[in-house]
């Protein structure tokens, strides 16, 4: 989608402004600077705990990346103006990094947010995928609106149907994706200190 090359593009903007090399970023974050110029340049779709980790790096709200515009009232999306616009894609954090999540922002253009709230489509997960569980600094919450759910958090793992929600710390490892054959639609909200 296309604002994956605006998120790239921001990051790499950024990072330049702040005078900080690719290294630089790779040795704070913990990422291999092999995966921030991958995700500078376009090349994968991330997950979201890369691109936390690296809002942290930069000092920046992950949000930041999102942003179209800075509203400091109250922002309203409304069903009938949505559009792929808001659209954002990310990987599952497996082995292969397909693309299995769409991102829908119903915040990007409210400034100084500290919660993103998402629509997302999860696409079926492809059999005997090599979920990576991933950890970063917040707190999540799903609601899922349609289909099933699996979470992988800690050692447990929680299947969640149509009405069900979650909310738990990021710090944890947690991988989320649709059950087996499943599609899902959620209601996401990552809270990330600031």
């Amino acid at each position: 989608m296309g604002n994956n090359k605006i998120i790239g593009a921001k990051i790499k903007s950024i990072r330049e402004s702040k005078q900080l090399s690719t290294q630089e970023v790779s040795e704070r974050s913990g990422l291999s600077i092999e995966q921030i110029e991958r995700i500078e340049g376009n090349i994968d779709f991330p997950s979201l705990a890369p691109l936390i980790k690296i809002a942290r790096v930069l000092g920046v709200r992950l949000g930041t990346f999102l942003d179209d515009q800075s509203e400091l009232g109250p922002v309203i999306c409304r069903k009938k103006d949505s559009n792929d616009v808001n659209g954002i894609g990310f990987s599952n954090n497996d082995s292969k990094a397909r693309k299995h999540m769409d991102y829908h922002s119903l915040s990007q253009d409210k400034s100084g947010r500290h919660m993103e709230p998402f629509l997302i489509d999860v696409a079926p997960s492809e059999e005997g995928a090599d979920f990576v569980l991933s950890t970063h600094e917040g707190e999540e919450f799903i609601y899922v609106l349609e289909g099933i759910l699996e979470i992988n958090y800690g050692k447990n793992t929680y299947i969640l149907e149509e009405g069900d929600s979650i909310y738990y710390d990021s710090i944890v490892a947690h991988h989320v994706h649709a059950a087996a054959d499943n599609t899902a639609k959620i209601l996401g909200v990552i809270y990330t200190p600031y």
